[in-house]
């Protein structure tokens, strides 16, 4: 039986939306026994690289109120997860990008800061995929890319790695739903139960 050598692409925000809806705890802990639960038996894993953002920090204006809204968080999670045996962190930026209304059409009542939910934005997560799986590719340090991601944005990395000689391998964990954008570009698609 051959032995692959693969690499584990996680794409964090992805992951964490899956283990939110089926009401699993998202941390390090979690993180490492699904990678682990990527590989099949005939490969070995090389290196497993997480992609992320930590939470925003910052203070930003409430749309009704005016009034400051600060938002505190801690990157100790990524620290964690990075010093785990074969795991490599690779942070994106998370951007303030506004507010939203909780519910449409608008209720005709008087609106509050209550009404509105921030909105946030992921920059620079599919470029880092995008480039990592670039370097694989030509360095051929592996033989197979393994991709947790539901983002379409993957596709012409994946297109680059198979025509570089890279089995590709997409993750489809219970209770998500892959794009069939991104299964149409992937060797093997795996299904794989959330820890």
């Amino acid at each position: 039986m051959a032995d692959y050598k693969v690499a584990v692409l996680i794409d964090g925000g992805f992951l964490r939306v899956t283990a939110k809806k089926a009401k699993k705890t998202y941390n390090p802990e979690f993180i490492e026994k699904f990678a682990h639960a990527c590989k099949a038996a005939d490969e070995s894993i090389f290196r497993i690289l997480y992609y992320d953002c930590a939470r925003y920090s910052g203070t930003v204006k409430q749309p009704v109120s005016g009034t400051d809204l600060i938002f505190q968080s801690s990157d100790a999670w990524l620290h964690a997860l990075s010093h785990k045996d074969l795991f490599a962190v690779r942070r994106g930026v998370l951007k303030f990008r506004g507010f939203k209304p909780k519910r449409t059409p608008i209720p005709p009542a008087i609106l509050t800061d209550a009404d509105f939910a921030p909105i946030f934005e992921q920059k620079g997560v599919d470029m880092r995929i995008g480039l990592d799986i670039a370097a694989y590719s030509d360095n051929q340090a592996v033989d197979r890319i393994i991709l947790v991601s539901g983002d379409t944005d993957c596709v012409p990395a994946l297109k680059y790695g198979r025509r570089a000689g890279l089995q590709t391998v997409l993750v489809e964990p219970v209770g998500a739903k892959i794009a069939a954008e991104l299964t149409a570009h992937a060797d093997f698609k795996r299904t794989v139960p959330l820890p």
